[in-house]
């Protein structure tokens, strides 16, 4: 498929999507203070449930389910949508959203790591193995080998949110055997389904009917739910009919970059030195391993890795 050079607007829906994806890390953190992890996730996956699947309806878009396409769609939602999020909110309650975003920016290459074993057409290049041992050198520096020493609460935290990286690169691999569904559909009902499995683990911890909520937390979840889970979906969709998984690759840069950015102006958090190295070591791991754009193909996020370009890209 021939594409039209990337213009003003590619980049323009490319940086908005680095403005929802980065901004994640700071609603998470405002939605936190009154809604516990898994009630918090269940909310923010069903709204964007119903928002993906108003939208799916309008493009005629349905799946017809078999076994392995339910448990598929079931193995997604749970490694792509209910454990991340829980994952990454409970790891937010005391890490902090600038911190969260950088953690998570390992995730691409934990992805292609993950893959070589996995996988069977994703094999590990020197080109990924260079880049993968570079990105790895910046989370050390982040995480500091005095957390995988003395595991206290912040530190186990943070490993939660790394985890939350791997269980992405997980769903990255799980979700290219939905690639021949109709692509809205499927990712509506993968939300469905990350939202219904956390629903018995909310009741059962999180005792929900007792919450006390606020405003400010209540619109932050909301957001949560509206923009960077089920609108930079779409975005996202628009993005790979435009230009493809290469060029749609590129928001790994940004959404740590803006995740900062976010964090700093809303929650006036100024991460130390030590981040912005780190950072920069794993932004050089991802350009490194790159290369002419493998890693793009795998991107999960409610179903990043799940409209895979079919362009030969």
């Amino acid at each position: 498929m021939t594409r039209s050079p990337a213009g003003l607007v590619d980049y323009g829906l490319l940086a908005s999507l680095g403005v929802m994806w980065g901004g994640s890390f700071m609603l998470i953190k405002l939605a936190v203070v009154d809604f516990p992890p898994a009630t918090l996730t269940v909310i923010r996956l069903l709204v964007a449930a119903v928002i993906i699947f108003v939208v799916a309806i309008s493009y005629s878009e349905k799946i017809k389910f078999r076994a392995r396409t339910a448990w598929l769609i079931l193995l997604a939602g749970f490694f792509g949508n209910a454990l991340p999020f829980s994952m990454i909110s409970w790891g937010q309650v005391k890490v902090d959203a600038s911190l969260a975003a950088i953690l998570m920016g390992i995730m691409p290459i934990t992805t292609f790591l993950l893959a070589h074993f996995l996988t069977a057409d994703e094999g590990l290049t020197v080109r990924k193995l260079i880049g993968g041992i570079i990105g790895l050198t910046g989370l050390v520096i982040l995480v500091g080998p005095a957390v995988l020493l003395r595991l206290g609460d912040d530190g186990v935290r943070q490993l939660a949110i790394v985890a939350a990286a791997i269980s992405y690169s997980i769903n990255a691999i799980l979700t290219k055997q939905l690639l021949d569904l109709p692509r809205r559909a499927a990712v509506a009902w993968v939300l469905l389904a990350g939202a219904l499995v956390m629903v018995p683990v909310a009741v059962l911890v999180d005792s929900p009917q007792d919450l006390s909520i606020g405003v400010v937390s209540g619109i932050a979840l909301l957001t949560l739910g509206v923009f960077p889970t089920a609108i930079a979906t779409l975005v996202m969709f628009a993005v790979l009919h435009r230009q493809g998984a290469s060029f749609f690759g590129q928001v790994n840069f940004i959404v740590p970059v803006f995740g900062i950015i976010w964090a700093a102006i809303i929650l006036g958090e100024q991460p130390a030195l030590s981040a912005y190295v780190a950072l920069g070591f794993i932004l050089a791991g991802i350009w490194v391993a790159r290369g002419s754009g493998q890693v793009a193909r795998m991107q999960p996020v409610v179903g990043r890795a799940l409209p895979r370009e079919k362009s030969g890209q």
